[in-house]
């Protein structure tokens, strides 16, 4: 029981640093500047909807796709999968620190236009390779029961992601852009982290040191 309490635990932090609700409210404001309440809660609405199905998709192909066709095939090992992941999450969480945002984040002179929904809001900002690859790093050789926990909590952060955008405009009043920022850099850190625990995870399947 406590071992899933903590898996639990590690997975909604997380994902709660990779998809990061504050600081990306602040993407979603500048990309929907003008738009009305029911436009804005549209592109909110079907931007979380799809960055869901993309995660789950994903989740499920490196448990039963991936796993047992794609790694075989081209040989590539669980620990060798989540050693090349820790160390991506690693340097997206390093890049959060130094306050550098991806390229593929860097939006400008967007058009209000529900298409953001899919394209940037839900690929690459809500649903991108970081989280991807931390969905699949959780699942790679997890039991059902943690397959099906991964999935609920990266849906409950798809609904505290739709409250915190819909919520955007008043978070952003009462909290102010600085602590917002000071925010972005924790999640940095908390990334890295999983990122070098990722890392350590591999190293210790690679030499068989994980223990019962």
């Amino acid at each position: 029981m406590e071992n899933i309490i903590t898996f639990a635990i590690t997975v909604f932090t997380g994902f709660f640093a990779i998809t990061n609700p504050i600081s990306n409210m602040t993407v979603f404001l500048s990309l929907t500047q003008g738009a009305d309440k029911k436009t804005k809660n549209d592109i909110n609405k079907k931007a979380n909807i799809i960055a869901f199905i993309i995660v789950t998709v994903f989740i499920l192909l490196g448990k039963y796709i991936l796993g047992k066709y794609i790694f075989e095939l081209f040989n590539i090992s669980i620990p060798a999968f989540k050693i090349t992941g820790g160390i991506l999450i690693f340097f997206i969480g390093f890049e959060m620190l130094q306050s550098k945002r991806s390229n593929m984040k860097n939006i400008k002179d967007v058009n209000i236009d529900e298409d953001i929904a899919v394209s940037p809001l839900a690929i690459p900002i809500l649903a991108g390779p970081g989280t991807i690859v931390t969905a699949m790093n959780f699942v790679s050789n997890a039991a059902p029961l943690q397959l099906i926990m991964v999935i609920a909590i990266f849906g409950s952060m798809s609904l505290i992601t739709y409250y915190t955008f819909k919520l955007s405009d008043l978070i952003v009043k009462i909290v102010g852009n600085n602590v917002i920022s000071v925010i972005g850099k924790i999640m940095g850190l908390i990334i890295a982290i999983i990122g070098t625990g990722m890392i350590i995870q591999g190293i210790k399947l690679s030499f068989n040191l994980i223990t019962n």
